[in-house]
């Protein structure tokens, strides 16, 4: 039995497709510039033409966002994420802890169902670089990797809506990230309930892991 044909894509469509890759995969770093529209040309083996209608569909999925004089800069790995970010105010820290506390929070359950020795050990790792680093009172080694510690608890999560959604926030998480430290990175101690939800991934319990982390984003909005 024969079905429709479907017609052959066009080559903005490859091309847009081929961009949408790139970024997901992180090649194309969230916040990062993209390569000029030259580069592009030479990378894909195509005309102007199509790598700026293909450019202008991303930017209107809301993925880029080209910035006069600057160049062309990716603004969500996915059209869910760049449609928040492109459409987001900039929030109060209270609005966005409490975005955070529902999206971490399913996403410690998930990732408790869901996740494997590998996603506790790279939780582990990143958790022990945010303790080092505030040891060593380095604030920009610490905002990495504690911003990376909880992406990966999200990502942990195998739900991509719910990762697709966080990547949305993950600009703002970045700005206001250092806002909530008012003592030296020294003097404080990281925020209780990051060990107690990567314990409680370990041990699959997702009522623990949703308990940690209401706990440090408790703890954040109270010292924040």
């Amino acid at each position: 039995m024969s079905g429709p044909i479907n017609p052959p894509q066009r080559t903005s469509e490859l091309v847009v497709q081929r961009m949408q890759e790139l970024i997901a995969a992180g090649t194309w770093p969230l916040g990062e510039r993209i390569p000029t529209e030259p580069e592009l040309v030479a990378q894909f083996g195509v005309g102007r033409n199509t790598i700026r209608e293909a450019a202008r569909a991303l930017e209107h999925a809301g993925m880029l966002e080209p910035r006069r004089g600057d160049g062309t800069y990716v603004r969500g790995r996915s059209p869910l994420a760049g449609a928040i970010a492109r459409t987001s105010a900039p929030s109060e820290l209270r609005d966005l802890l409490e975005v955070r506390r529902a999206l971490e929070s399913e996403a410690s359950a998930g990732a408790a169902a869901r996740g494997d020795a590998a996603d506790v050990e790279r939780l582990r790792l990143l958790l022990a670089c945010t303790e080092d680093a505030m040891a060593d009172g380095d604030l920009d080694r610490y905002t990495e990797a504690d911003i990376a510690f909880h992406a990966e608890l999200v990502v942990a999560s195998r739900n991509a809506l719910l990762i697709a959604m966080y990547d949305g926030i993950a600009e703002a998480i970045a700005r206001t990230h250092p806002s909530v430290l008012r003592r030296p990175l020294a003097e404080q101690s990281h925020p209780r309930g990051h060990r107690d939800v990567v314990d409680a991934i370990e041990r699959g319990d997702a009522d623990a892991a949703r308990a940690a982390v209401y706990a440090y984003v408790d703890f954040t909005e109270v010292s924040g």
